[in-house]
């Protein structure tokens, strides 16, 4: 990170100054930005459980938390970790060199009431931090209400945060105006996004479906990208489910979920990287269009007919701009608010354009973060894999709960007895059928009775495999079993180990136990 620091501070941020970047689009970045732990941002409506979901994380409450079925977290909270229990207000936070806030103070006051940072000595805040975003209401009356720009504040958070969740209620599933608002503000920053069915043991299966339909409908007009948005399912919170039935979907999407968070401060130097990069790619066509303007300026007269013209001429000077310097559509900012922020500008004051500026920038793109890139490859490579750890993160590491512990292949594990032999007498009225020689049938006689299974070749051949374990092409009893034992598994939706675990070894072919002298 420190190169970084370096590289935006000797090649970016002259080009961004000299072309007034920070007044129109994001202020400058400080050493907090490149230094702090990766932060998770939650964004959702009222009571769709976005505080509940931060307590599930950490397992504990934390100063400032209020949960409540009416709108109760009407502030930003940031829970940091610190060595003691303890809350500071936003107006201490924005001065606090060491913290990434200090640009946050331009919301002014109205915003920095409803600000605040929680602190607590947990496990899981070594890694990760995590903001709190006010519930957001339906209706017109909270954004006149809040007295400061919610879509602005959570912009500036959506630039500088490595990951942004959207939590839903499959219980009162809709999306409000203000809701569909704040989702757009976090354009260009796609990646970032993960979405959260929550309080999907409310609802039954068929509800479910129809709920998460509904859902990825109304997101796909809100988020203008090809991908389709990751949605996790589940119940986050640590109560009992209320629905039973889908259970096992709930514990895998809660998996994957754990996962892609343990997973960030690996990657949050490449996060950081990746945003200078689109920064930088938004700076140079900034300038590009700044000084465009200053060029067309008169030196003398009709200064002010010739602004109105050129604003109203924006979308034109685009398309002029995307040909001339070969830039792609997509890094241009959004042409109503550009034209909205140059009204109150004195063109006239506009600085011409300067190469030298923007070469320092394209080397930087096109040398500089290549060789940084590599070299942050590297350091994780060598670096012991940093995890989240603490809190809910460690409830699904060990013992018994281990995800999928007891279930598919790993069923049996643990026990004296071998767990296919309760099954056996049935697979051996099979086996007999198949006509066995010696006590084994061939390759040939096992595939007709497999294939009734309608497993694909690819798994049966997976599955021969693991079953033949003398590896001579046939299959006696206990081996036919184990096939038979595998192929329900697999049928059962399990995945198939890679190798035969020890405790679904057949018992005549397992390895005596050496007996030490």
């Amino acid at each position: 990170t420190g190169g970084l620091k370096q590289l935006y501070m000797r090649k970016l941020l002259p080009l961004e100054e000299h072309y007034r970047f920070h007044d129109f689009h994001s202020p400058a970045l400080e050493e907090a930005d490149f230094e702090n732990k990766p932060m998770v941002l939650l964004v959702g409506q009222y009571s769709t459980g976005k505080t509940t979901f931060i307590r599930y994380l950490l397992e504990q409450d934390f100063p400032g938390m209020r949960i409540g079925p009416e709108p109760t977290t009407d502030s930003f909270v940031a829970v940091m970790y610190g060595d003691a229990e303890g809350s500071t207000p936003g107006n201490a936070l924005v001065v606090d060199p060491k913290k990434p806030f200090r640009k946050l103070s331009r919301f002014g006051n109205a915003f920095l009431n409803r600000f605040m940072c929680s602190q607590l000595p947990n496990e899981v805040l070594k890694s990760i931090s995590i903001i709190d975003s006010p519930g957001i209401l339906s209706g017109e009356k909270q954004r006149i209400s809040r007295g400061y720009d919610f879509c602005q504040v959570l912009q500036w958070f959506g630039e500088r945060v490595d990951r942004i969740i959207l939590l839903f209620d499959a219980h009162k599933l809709d999306i409000s105006d203000e809701f569909s608002e704040a989702i757009k503000s976090f354009r260009g920053q796609d990646d970032k996004i993960r979405v959260v069915l929550n309080k999907a043991d409310q609802v039954d299966t068929q509800q479910l479906m129809r709920v998460y339909g509904a859902l990825m409908w109304s997101l796909g007009k809100v988020i203008n990208t090809p991908e389709v948005l990751r949605v996790y399912v589940g119940s986050f919170w640590a109560q009992p489910l209320q629905n039973t039935e889908n259970r096992r979907l709930f514990e895998v999407e809660a998996q994957d979920l754990f996962h892609d968070i343990q997973s960030l401060p690996q990657k949050a130097a490449v996060r950081k990287l990746n945003d200078l990069i689109k920064r930088a790619r938004l700076a140079k066509v900034h300038a590009y269009i700044i000084s465009h303007l200053k060029k067309e300026m008169p030196s003398v007269f009709g200064k002010e007919n010739k602004k109105k013209e050129l604003i109203s001429r924006l979308p034109e000077i685009y398309v002029e701009l995307q040909r001339e310097y070969q830039i792609s559509q997509g890094d241009f900012p959004e042409v109503k608010k550009m034209q909205e922020q140059l009204e109150v500008c004195d063109f006239t004051k506009f600085h011409s354009l300067k190469p030298k500026l923007i070469e320092a920038v394209d080397n930087m793109l096109a040398n500089k973060i290549a060789s940084l890139m590599s070299l942050i490859s590297q350091e994780e490579n060598n670096m012991p894999t940093e995890m989240v750890h603490g809190g809910a993160f460690d409830g699904t590491m060990a013992g018994p709960f281990d995800h999928g512990y007891g279930e598919g292949a790993k069923e049996g594990a643990g026990e004296q007895e071998w767990i296919v032999a309760k099954d056996k007498p049935a697979y051996d009225e099979i086996f007999y059928t198949l006509s066995p020689v010696n006590g084994k049938i061939s390759g040939v006689s096992a595939k007709k009775e497999m294939v009734t299974s309608k497993l694909p070749n690819s798994v049966l051949g997976k599955i021969w495999k693991l079953s033949d374990c003398d590896n001579d092409g046939m299959l006696d009893d206990e081996e036919f079993a184990l096939a038979k034992h595998l192929i329900k598994i697999k049928l059962d939706g399990y995945e198939l180990p890679n190798n035969l675990p020890p405790h679904l070894v057949p018992p005549s072919h397992r390895k005596p136990l050496q007996v030490s002298e």
